[in-house]
C-alpha cells in the first residue's frame, strides 16, 4: 500500500474508486475507472420522483463504478454497512488504525467543510477518510482541491443520515491490489457492456431512446395551455437534474471520452480516438440543450418545445453514432 494521494476528479465515486486503486499500488485515472465500470446511461425514470419531478439519471446507479470496475480488473473490495452508528464508527476507527484509506457513503449537506451554497440533500456523495490527526478525520473529498477535516460527530450524522439512498455507515476498503490487469481484454469487453446498456431495445426511457422520449415529454407539456408554469419547472428540473447535481449529464460523457482516449493511446486504436472525439462532440450538445432550455424556462428566450426535441435528438444522434462506431469493438482492436 503506498501513501494515498489526494487528486480533484470529476465525479466523487469515480474519483474514490481511482485514488484508492491508485494508493494500492497500481495508477488508475478517473476517467479509466468510469470507463471500465461500464457506467455510462441516460434514463428517465417518471415513477421515481425527486422533488415531485422525474429522476433523470446520466450515470448507472451508485455503487455501480466501483462493483463494474472492480470486475474489470478483478480487484477485491469489501464494503459493508452498519445498523448501529457507534459500531459503524468504531469499525472506522479500527481500519484507519491499521492503516487502511477507507471509502465512505455520507449524506453532502452534513459534511462541515461545505460551503452552504453547495450543500443539498444527497446521500450517495463518495469520499476518503485517510487517516485520523487527534480527534479530526482527514478527508480526500474529491469535490475539492485540498485535503478537508471532519469533526467525529458530523462525520456521523452524514453517514448515518436518513432518507432517499441513506448510506447507512457504508464504508468500503480495497483488500488488495489489482494484479495484472489485462486492458487487452478489459477494455473492449467494458466497451461492449455499455453499448449494449445505452441500446436499451425493449425499455423506451433508458439508452438513445430515452432521450428522445424526454424531448416528447416537453412537446406533450407545451401543447398544454394550463401546463406553461409547470413547463418552465420542468425545463428547470431537467437542467438541473443534468448540469448542477453531482457531475451532471455532459460531464459524464466528457469522462467517458477522456476514457476512450486514453483507452486509444494506451491500445494504439485509432477506433477509440475517433470514438472519444465523437463522444466529446455529443457532450458539448447536450451543453448546448441546455442552454437553450434555461434560457426558455427563465424567459429570456421565447418557448420552443419542437426546437428542444430537435437538440435532444441530436444528442441521441450523436451518442447512437459513438455506439455505432465500437459495435464489433472487440474483434476490431
Amino acid at each position: 500500500m503506498t501513501q494515498f494521494e489526494h487528486r480533484q476528479s470529476a465525479h466523487c465515486e469515480s474519483g474514490v474508486v481511482a485514488n484508492l486503486v491508485s494508493a494500492s499500488g497500481v495508477p488508475m485515472s478517473e476517467p479509466m475507472a468510469f470507463g471500465l465500470s461500464s457506467s455510462l446511461i441516460f434514463a428517465y425514470l417518471p415513477m421515481v420522483k425527486m422533488a415531485g419531478m422525474p429522476l433523470i439519471a446520466y450515470r448507472m446507479l451508485p455503487g455501480s463504478i466501483m462493483k463494474g470496475s472492480a470486475k474489470a480488473m478483478n480487484a477485491n473490495w469489501q464494503s459493508e454497512t452498519f445498523s448501529n452508528a457507534d459500531e459503524g464508527m468504531a469499525a472506522l476507527d479500527r481500519a484507519l488504525d491499521a492503516g487502511k484509506s477507507v471509502g465512505l457513503q455520507t449524506s453532502i449537506y452534513w459534511l462541515p467543510y461545505v460551503p452552504e451554497d453547495m450543500r443539498f440533500h444527497f446521500n450517495a456523495h463518495n469520499l476518503v477518510v485517510s487517516h485520523k490527526e487527534g480527534d479530526e478525520y482527514v478527508v480526500s473529498d474529491p469535490v475539492f482541491p485540498e485535503l478537508k477535516r471532519t469533526d467525529a460527530a458530523s462525520l456521523k450524522k452524514a453517514r448515518f443520515v436518513k432518507g432517499v439512498m441513506a448510506p447507512k455507515g457504508r464504508m468500503y476498503q480495497l483488500l488488495e491490489a489489482p494484479n495484472n490487469i489485462n486492458y487487452e481484454k478489459a477494455i473492449p469487453a467494458a466497451i461492449e457492456r455499455n453499448r449494449k446498456l445505452m441500446k436499451a431495445p425493449m425499455v423506451p426511457m433508458v439508452g438513445t431512446k430515452g432521450i428522445r422520449y424526454m424531448g416528447r415529454q416537453i412537446q406533450k407539456l407545451a401543447k398544454d395551455p394550463t401546463k406553461s408554469d409547470y413547463l418552465k419547472q420542468y425545463l428547470g428540473h431537467i437542467v438541473r437534474m443534468q448540469e448542477e447535481i453531482g457531475t451532471g449529464g455532459a460531464g459524464f460523457r466528457f469522462i467517458y471520452a477522456a476514457f476512450l482516449k486514453e483507452s486509444a493511446e494506451m491500445l494504439n486504436s485509432k477506433l477509440l480516438a475517433e470514438a472519444g472525439d465523437a463522444m466529446t462532440d455529443a457532450g458539448d450538445e447536450w451543453r448546448r440543450f441546455a442552454l437553450n432550455a434555461t434560457k426558455m424556462c427563465r424567459g429570456r428566450k421565447d418557448m420552443d418545445a419542437d426546437a428542444l426535441y430537435d437538440l435532444l435528438d441530436v444528442c441521441a444522434k450523436k451518442e447512437q453514432a459513438v455506439w455505432d462506431m465500437l459495435k464489433g469493438v472487440k474483434t476490431a482492436i
